[in-house]
């Protein structure tokens, strides 16, 4: 594995906690989560399913509002932003890969891939071609206008990573991005992850209960108790 310069910080929360208050009770699911993700970083977040691990990423990436704490991206404070202003800067600076892709069915792999650029306002033309570009890189060449119902689950998660890569983003972040795939193809996925960390630089916040990650990644946190250790 290559070695990782550890700055600059392109990702950080401090004192992060969230509360979820259900009638007269109150689930504390995070309490003081302290983080720093650097450029060209892979990090696994690990825990049991329950503890808390996607709503930390949720959080991370302007998805959820903490209880308390700050969220910083490429030197922006989150958390005080309206929604629109975080959903420019998700588009600018981070990808999300799910458990369960949400491509859109009715659209091809080429046109699911080009859409945050057509968010972003990049012209039709141009975000077509980046769109294909990257799914070659994802080795897809021969899927590019295939539905999603005419795509394995290995492919459609192949989709996915290449929505998200295709903004060329600083972070992705991946919620159980293998957690529907057996393991021979949850193993090809991880191989890309890795092999795209290492050409394109970006970097990767993997949320996982599977312990297999942790021999691909540069460092492993373990979520218990809505606390991060090391």
């Amino acid at each position: 594995m290559n070695n990782v310069v550890l700055s600059p910080v392109i990702m950080s929360c401090t004192n992060l906690s969230k509360t979820f208050n259900e009638g007269k009770f109150h689930v504390e699911v995070l309490n003081n989560v302290n983080l720093a993700i650097h450029e060209r970083e892979m990090v696994a977040i690990i825990g049991p399913s329950g503890c808390g691990k996607s709503t930390l990423l949720h959080l991370l990436g302007g998805l959820d509002k903490p209880t308390c704490g700050t969220v910083n991206i490429c030197g922006t404070e989150i958390t005080s932003l309206n929604e629109k202003a975080k959903g420019d800067l998700r588009n600018k600076y981070l990808g999300f890969v799910y458990q369960f892709h949400h491509l859109l069915p009715e659209f091809s792999a080429l046109e699911n891939v080009s859409m945050p650029l057509l968010i972003r306002g990049t012209h039709p033309d141009l975000a077509m071609h980046e769109a294909e570009a990257i799914l070659l890189k994802v080795g897809l060449s021969e899927r590019l206008q295939h539905r999603t119902g005419e795509l394995s689950g290995g492919e459609r998660q192949r989709v996915a990573i290449a929505r998200a890569l295709v903004t060329n983003p600083k972070c992705v972040l991946a919620d159980e991005p293998t957690g529907n795939l057996d393991h021979k193809t949850a193993e090809h996925i991880y191989e890309l992850i890795a092999e795209l960390n290492d050409e394109l630089h970006t970097s990767f916040v993997i949320v996982s209960h599977d312990l297999s990650i942790t021999k691909r990644v540069q460092r492993t946190l373990t979520l218990r108790d809505g606390v991060i250790a090391q």
